[in-house]
């Protein structure tokens, strides 16, 4: 016999009989087809409000010889009753120990409550209204109220009158859960957080509608770079995130090792303090634990022995983290280089570092099956601090074998790297806008009006083509501009010298001042020396087959090059470098055996989620961002 699934209408969880509020709020076909239906859906408040009910009156209700008793006389006369009881089952009702018990046997009634929850699953940007009667679903004010309170209900949709501001609620029948808050220490209940405070909750800031909505934006284009690469016949390549490999050849990188850990292990001395043993994270954590135990003593009804012990045992602790402090403080700041460690002894025996860069292995996998991309973290220990960067950002990387960089005119256009990134990047453009409505109706709302509208003026727009020489011929003409860089040959051109170059070349055609900064621009043949060392070299010598796809008020948003095919090139390429030989063995080897034309490019994926976002700091679209001295969870 088949088992019986739970009814749910149109609910899109496989294994759940909990519908989303988007699946009541946004259907697809304009209609709210669940209505009249019974449904469970869950999600946290985000705002409420209790309407209490007025009870009729005992007169209303007693028989026509009480008809002129006051509530007082009624009651008088029920307590003989209560006093009947209390002597049967307890004895006298005039020992003082009855009398005690007695008086809270009359209880002071209790007004039911009709409440009004906000809620938000997360699904999308609306929130469903849940009317909880207390008289059908017995709960109290304290429990669902408080903001961020999570609850799971089972009812009725409702479809309300056209003049109300919402156009379907939930009248709810069951309670199925409730995740009560601590609203005293919930960061959320307060008035509207700033975006640089939420950074210190990155646990909890999913639940605002800013940042859900930018979640699901960013997984939007997750799916999409998914489908752009699987529709033109791109393989999916996992590269390694621990690699031996110095990638770009000159960034800072985090070093990989499990000597450090060592080198504290040693044999404890004799006669040594609770202090020098346990870590002040140890001791802060046993704080917080025996200030629990002394806050539910006061609480409580125990003896006042108990609490005296557990007072006084707090008071030590608190002196024992006091110690450890100062004896951290006086501590003499000693650094390990990593050239002065012994690596035979290591996890791998030899140095290792997350990588910054995935192309050289996946330009492996290029070279033997064609085209493929990667999708993961990437990391630079970069200590400037900047809105476009972190620690650690999210890259799609691509490599394309038989493939050239696309700036001349070539057969097979349609494999070059520059027309193959521009596609992409317009593909992103567009996707988003198609299958995010009413989240970019959210951010531009709240963030910026006009992020929709450049969007739509990328995907449809060509873009300038100009190479880096020209580009620095340009700056050098505009009058009364300073810039903090000196602008010379050979110097990398920063985010300011490239929104410039954009402004000034787009004054050249038929667009409005206003719609500037909406068209993207490509600078192509890079100097060798601000390029990495695997980046084919020009006939000039002087140049690189390197581009950039630079965006307006984000800067560079794609970076792509051809890579050197010859070996005794790119031999010498990493020697002017400075760079091991010993560590691009098995990248020369690709030289070795059937060498072949190849190119690819770097998508910062961060960057192009805040670029449809219309937010300024990569922080903020991050789940978990890491920068120089912030990795607080």
């Amino acid at each position: 016999m088949e088992s019986q699934e739970p009814k749910v209408t149109g609910s899109p969880l496989m294994y759940s009989n909990r519908v989303t509020l988007k699946t009541i709020l946004e259907s697809s076909d304009g209609e709210m087809v669940l209505v009249g239906e019974t449904v469970v859906v869950g999600g946290w408040v985000k705002c409420y409000k209790e309407v209490k009910k007025h009870r009729a009156s005992d007169t209303d209700h007693a028989s026509p010889g009480r008809q002129g008793l006051t509530c007082l006389g009624i009651l008088k006369s029920r307590i003989p009753c209560f006093r009947t009881i209390i002597r049967i089952l307890c004895g006298p009702a005039s020992s003082p120990a009855v009398r005690e018990e007695l008086e809270p046997l009359v209880p002071k009634p209790t007004l039911p409550s009709t409440f009004f929850l906000q809620i938000n699953d997360g699904s999308c940007t609306s929130c469903l209204q849940v009317v909880i009667d207390s008289t059908i679903a017995p709960v109290s004010a304290g429990q669902i109220l408080p903001t961020g309170t999570c609850i799971l209900a089972q009812g009725v949709l409702e479809k309300l009158s056209a003049n109300e501001k919402q156009i379907i609620q939930l009248k709810a029948e069951k309670i199925l859960h409730v995740g009560t808050v601590e609203q005293d220490k919930y960061p959320l209940s307060r008035e509207r957080l700033p975006l640089d405070s939420l950074r210190e909750y990155p646990h909890i800031r999913p639940r605002t509608t800013m940042v859900s909505s930018v979640t699901r934006i960013r997984s939007t284009l997750d799916f999409a770079t998914h489908t752009f690469f699987q529709k033109y016949g791109f393989l999916h390549v996992q590269v390694p995130i621990i690699t031996t490999t110095d990638t770009e050849g000159f960034s800072e990188k985090f070093h990989v090792t499990t000597l450090l850990g060592k080198t504290s292990k040693e044999k404890e001395p004799v006669g040594v303090s609770d202090a020098d043993v346990v870590s002040l994270e140890t001791a802060k954590a046993a704080i917080k634990e025996k200030s629990a135990v002394v806050e539910q003593l006061k609480r409580s009804d125990s003896n006042k022995e108990s609490l005296i012990v557990a007072v006084q045992d707090l008071q030590k602790t608190n002196e024992l983290a006091r110690k450890i402090e100062a004896r951290e403080k006086s501590k003499p700041v000693t650094a390990v280089k990593p050239d002065l460690l012994n690596f035979n002894d290591d996890f791998f025996g030899r140095p290792n570092y997350l990588t910054v860069s995935g192309r050289l292995h996946l330009e492996s996998y290029a070279c033997d099956i064609g085209n493929v991309y990667s999708f993961g973290p990437r990391f630079q220990a970069d200590k400037t601090v900047s809105s476009k960067h972190v620690a650690e950002m999210w890259t799609v990387e691509v490599e394309m074998a038989f493939s050239e960089l696309g700036v001349r005119l070539c057969i097979l256009k349609a494999h070059d790297a520059m027309e193959c990134a521009e596609d992409y990047f317009k593909f992103l453009c567009k996707w988003i806008l198609d299958n995010c409505p009413e989240d970019m109706k959210f951010v531009s709302k709240t963030i910026d009006n006009t992020i929709t509208h450049r969007l739509e003026y990328m995907t449809t727009s060509s873009y300038d083509k100009i190479s880096y020489g020209e580009a620095v011929e340009i700056l050098r003409k505009v009058p009364d501009k300073a810039f903090e860089t000196q602008l010379q040959w050979g110097v990398p051109l920063t985010a300011e010298h490239l929104s410039l170059v954009l402004t000034i070349r787009l004054l050249n055609g038929s667009y409005l001042a206003d719609d500037h900064y909406k068209r993207p621009v490509i600078i192509y043949d890079y100097p060798k020396a601000v390029k990495p060392f695997y980046v084919r070299l020009n006939e000039d010598g002087k140049t690189v087959a390197a581009f950039e796809l630079v965006v307006p008020k984000i800067g560079t948003v794609i970076t792509g090059s051809q890579n050197e095919e010859s070996f005794n090139v790119l031999n010498t390429r990493i020697t002017e470098f400075d760079l091991s030989i010993d560590q691009y063995e098995w990248y020369l080897d690709l030289r070795r055996h059937g060498t072949v034309k190849h190119s690819g490019f770097s998508l910062r994926f961060d960057l192009m989620v805040l670029l449809t976002t219309g937010l300024i700091d990569v922080r903020d679209v991050i789940p978990f961002p890491r920068s120089h001295g912030k990795a607080n969870s």
